[in-house]
């Protein structure tokens, strides 16, 4: 095996150029931008980064694109890279300012230098950032959270923090003279105290670019099978990948070609409006073939049941598809508490031949909103919880069978409003409250347009406000806890113009400005002093029981005994 020492421009240099490449076995770039902030900090401090690892091969090997903008032709014999390609992808983006593609959509990476970082640097966890959405959304950071900010050296880009004039873009000080950055940084000249400060830190965050990787390379020799296995086992010690990421390597290696099939599926699927990874589609293959969901079985299958499978997959998963978005009104992964639905939805279907009477579709019905309201597959093991309701299926068992699993599991079918206590909009009781108001006919208080996951500006987002306003809150009912602020009986689903109307007023103020007609299908009731800080608990009680009940109305508990489902 050959080593070779490569700086990061210099790496850089070939990705661009198409001298790097990726097997098709390898994975989608995943990074979210908190990772590539940590990554520049630790290259900042001169912190080990790994090593990088490549193939020069002999072979036709098929291919796959970097995320971000390369060349689609080389002058020389391009090597294949098999570990790195999230530190080569970020490192990239943000050397060359470009975005990167994430299944289908360009995103910014913007990552932020703090030129008044304290001279003893701060380490990157001191400061919380969503895990969800990179940073928190700007007019709900804590203010100790902005002062602790100060002391960080990189952090993910927002406007608030870009305004200021110490903050710079990464990317510009990679394509930036000094001299205009200092100036936009706000200092008049070189006799400034700050000049020399500032300039030693810009010249010392370019000095990334010159930070040396050892690269390993794998002999011309080896087989495309004995990489994927190399492949594998490297990026299984650190359990860098998941195991979808190593099921789909495993795959690609015996059916070449495949990765760019489940990706056209992909696409088919992006269509529709549903974003999931290849992950979810390879778990329905394998549960398809194997009656069961853990990707250690992938060895076992052989080619030909590889590909038969891959057939059933897509009729299966398109009809489960068509279920959720006929039968249950859902047109977005969002409104899901877990993709994995999906798969016990095409599994039950191939299961019965696609012949599905009535009654047994309005029982999956009812299944499938209370798994997704109550988080079937969100607790726990979730790959053992989907095994055991294939099990069910794969016996003979019906959405009857699935229910029982589901008392098993949570003791009862029906909401109470205890159930509601604690929680909050990343709950599958949130997901379901959507879907039930939806279904009200619930619209946006100030323009009337109904509730939706999937209108022009906001794609994929369920936009939510504060029924009492957190700052209102905050002002009027200090001591409240921040849990019960975000409690979701105190979520409403309107837009972001109309919660700019709200502001931070108390609901007996601005409730003038709507009707009960437009807040009723919502549940927001503030009659008997349920719209002042005083009467917070109040609302939120009552609030909790009315959605409890719209829930069960939603899915049919009242009206559909739960125990003669079982009989």
């Amino acid at each position: 095996m050959a080593k070779a020492d490569y700086t990061i421009q210099s790496l850089v240099g070939m990705v661009e150029r198409g001298e790097l490449r990726l097997p098709e076995m390898q994975r989608e770039y995943v990074w979210r931008a908190t990772r590539v902030r940590d990554l520049l900090d630790s290259l900042y401090r001169g912190y080990p980064s790994g090593v990088i690892l490549a193939w020069e091969s002999d072979e036709v090997v098929a291919t796959t694109s970097f995320a971000v903008e390369t060349s689609s032709t080389s002058a020389v014999r391009p090597l294949l890279l098999l570990d790195g390609q999230q530190r080569l992808t970020s490192l990239s983006a943000v050397l060359r300012g470009l975005p990167v593609t994430v299944q289908g959509r360009k995103k910014p990476v913007e990552i932020l230098f703090n030129l008044d970082h304290p001279d003893e640097l701060t380490y990157v966890a001191d400061v919380y950032e969503n895990s969800d959405e990179d940073i928190q959304p700007e007019d709900e950071v804590d203010l100790d959270i902005q002062e602790r900010f100060k002391r960080m050296t990189f952090v993910v880009a927002s406007s608030a923090l870009q305004s200021l004039p110490n903050w710079v873009r990464v990317s510009d000080i990679f394509k930036m003279p000094d001299s205009e950055i200092l100036k936009s940084s706000g200092l008049s000249g070189w006799d400034d105290p700050r000049y020399q400060r500032y300039g030693d830190r810009l010249k010392a965050v370019r000095a990334i670019a010159d930070y040396q990787y050892r690269m390993d390379i794998l002999e011309r020799t080896k087989s495309y099978e004995e990489v994927t296995e190399i492949f594998v086992r490297v990026n299984s010690l650190g359990a860098k990948l998941r195991g979808s990421d190593l099921a789909l390597a495993q795959i690609t290696a015996r059916w070449r070609g495949s990765l760019e099939i489940f990706r056209d599926y992909q696409s088919q699927v992006n269509g529709l409006g549903f974003q999931f990874e290849l992950g979810i589609f390879v778990r329905t293959l394998v549960s398809l073939t194997t009656s069961q969901s853990k990707f250690a079985v992938i060895n076992g299958i052989k080619l030909e049941q590889l590909k038969a499978g891959w057939e059933r997959t897509k009729k299966a998963f398109t009809f489960a598809l068509n279920y959720a978005m006929s039968n249950l009104d859902i047109d977005s992964q969002t409104v899901l508490s877990s993709p994995l639905l999906l798969i016990t939805t095409a599994y039950w279907a191939d299961k019965l031949d696609y012949k599905i009477s009535d009654s047994e579709s309005a029982a999956f019905r009812k299944w499938f909103l209370t798994a997704n309201a109550k988080g079937r597959y969100s607790r726990g093991s979730s790959e053992s919880v989907l095994d055991q309701d294939l099990a069910t299926l794969r016996d003979g068992g019906t959405a009857a069978t699935l229910a029982q699993r589901l008392i098993q599991q949570f003791g009862r079918l029906a909401f109470t409003p205890e159930d509601l206590i604690g929680r909050n909009s990343r709950s599958g009781i949130f997901k379901t409250m959507f879907l039930a108001f939806r279904d009200a006919d619930a619209r946006d208080w100030k323009t009337n347009l109904k509730i939706s996951a999937k209108h022009a500006g906001i794609a994929d987002v369920i936009e939510y406000h504060h029924v009492f306003p957190k700052a209102y809150l905050r002002r009027e009912h200090p001591l409240l806890p921040a849990a019960l602020v975000d409690d979701i009986a105190n979520l409403a689903f309107i837009g972001a113009e109309t919660n700019k109307k709200i502001s931070d007023k108390a609901p007996s103020e601005y409730r003038e400005n709507f009707s009960d007609e437009v807040l009723a299908p919502q549940l927001v009731d503030f009659n008997d002093g349920r719209a002042e800080a005083s009467g917070f608990d109040n609302f939120i009680a009552h609030r909790r029981s009315a959605i409890s009940q719209r829930l069960n109305e939603f899915i049919g508990w009242e009206t559909f005994d739960a125990e003669r489902l079982l009989t």
